[in-house]
């Protein structure tokens, strides 16, 4: 009876999943709105690239500083609640950047907006994993897919600002106000019920009163659980790696050292998202169908192979090609290690999803360093094989993640 009700998701939890695809959404969105307004904003404010350069690091710093609150949040308030709370407090933030009067002020909103954004991508992605246990497939991919929508839009929204002459004040409120509207809609259709809930389906009866482990395989359990989490953030580190080479390095390598145009410079980083948001929409039935350890390994495969000859020998569509193959590798990756970290016995709710996403951060925070450290004592095409190396990386850490269900 349980797996019929999991396979017939009730008209709750149909909404509860469009609701979820909101919050990813305006995730996307929201930040988005302010990322073609930097160079504007670094010439209003008089700064040079290093203060520049410190300035936007606010925001990874300020969700690697608050990161590690969001499982007690998510514990305390809910999931949907703190996703929403995040939401409306990441629109101030980007608003109060948008509008600084000096580079403190500026640096000070991102960092803000980055802790805010922190307790969002934990919190959403928790009540998703709960929607996706309330359907009893693999969903989580699609809420990921909307998310890129979501920056898409949002980037298309700053576009079309700029282009009409629309001062960054006006548009920035503008898009806070509507994505905070959507969010607080959303919030009344998300599941109730604290975090503790598990609408998974029930263990199977071992046919004895008390199914805990032994007390002798307790440190044992323990220590296995420290390695999967371990083996996940490695994971989700490589996904965040080849992102980052796509929006870091992409267009400077296929202009500096491939000599493209600048427009056909920006088509590395547009083949990368876009190849990486049709993996995610196809995500989820291949998860069903063939399991996540399949799937991340296929992917880890391919984004290693083509990345590794576009490097091997470097031609502009080559490349291109090579940033479209590491983006659709590693579509599954991120929603894959934040899932399983999600079930992990003896955590807390939230835990596990928490340092997940938390340590994931911290190395989206180093890797374009030292990306930049290799490139300047070798070349940027040495400093790349990092997208390779990511997919190797998954190869040997996949054993983790679940296989095919029979």
């Amino acid at each position: 009876m349980t797996v019929d009700v999991l396979r017939r998701p009730a008209l709750a939890d149909r909404r509860a999943r469009v609701a979820v695809a909101v919050l990813f959404f305006t995730n996307g969105a929201l930040f988005a709105n302010l990322l073609p307004r930097y160079p504007q904003i670094k010439a209003d404010l008089g700064i040079g690239n290093a203060a520049y350069g410190l300035a936007v690091a606010a925001f990874p710093a300020g969700a690697v500083t608050a990161g590690l609150a969001a499982g007690i949040l998510v514990r305390r308030f809910g999931s949907a609640r703190v996703a929403v709370g995040g939401t409306l407090l990441t629109g101030v933030g980007i608003l109060a950047a948008g509008l600084a009067d000096s580079v403190v002020v500026f640096a000070g909103a991102l960092f803000l907006a980055g802790a805010m954004d922190a307790f969002t991508d934990v919190a959403q992605n928790a009540h998703g994993l709960r929607v996706q246990r309330r359907y009893g497939r693999s969903v989580i991919n699609s809420f990921h897919a909307i998310w890129s929508i979501g920056a898409v839009t949002g980037g298309s929204m700053a576009a079309a600002a700029i282009a009409l002459g629309v001062a960054r004040g006006p548009h920035l409120l503008l898009s806070a106000v509507v994505f905070a509207v959507a969010a607080c809609v959303a919030l009344r259709y998300c599941l109730p019920g604290p975090e503790t809930e598990t609408e998974a389906e029930p263990a199977a009866d071992t046919g004895t009163e008390d199914s805990a482990p032994p007390p002798s395989r307790a440190p044992a359990a323990g220590l296995r659980t420290g390695w999967v989490l371990a083996a996940l953030v490695l994971i989700a580190t490589a996904g965040t790696l080849v992102e980052d080479a796509g929006m870091s390095w992409a267009t400077l390598y296929l202009s500096d050292s491939l000599h493209a145009t600048a427009a056909l410079a920006a088509s590395g980083y547009v083949a990368l998202v876009g190849a990486q948001f049709v993996g995610r929409i196809v995500g989820d039935r291949l998860v069903d169908r063939f399991g996540q350890r399949a799937v991340a390994r296929s992917g880890a495969l391919i984004a290693a192979i083509g990345m590794g000859l576009a490097l091997a020998v470097p031609t502009v569509p080559g490349t291109v090609l090579g940033f479209a193959a590491a983006g659709f590798g590693v579509a599954t990756l991120v929603p894959a290690a934040m899932h399983e970290a999600d079930e992990l016995p003896g955590l807390k709710p939230g835990s596990g999803l928490t340092l997940v996403s938390w340590l994931m951060r911290l190395g989206f925070l180093l890797s374009p360093p030292v990306v930049g450290l290799v490139a300047d004592a070798t070349s940027l095409r040495v400093g790349l094989l990092v997208v390779p190396l990511a997919g190797l990386l998954v190869l040997l850490c996949a054993g983790v993640l679940r296989p095919r269900r029979d």
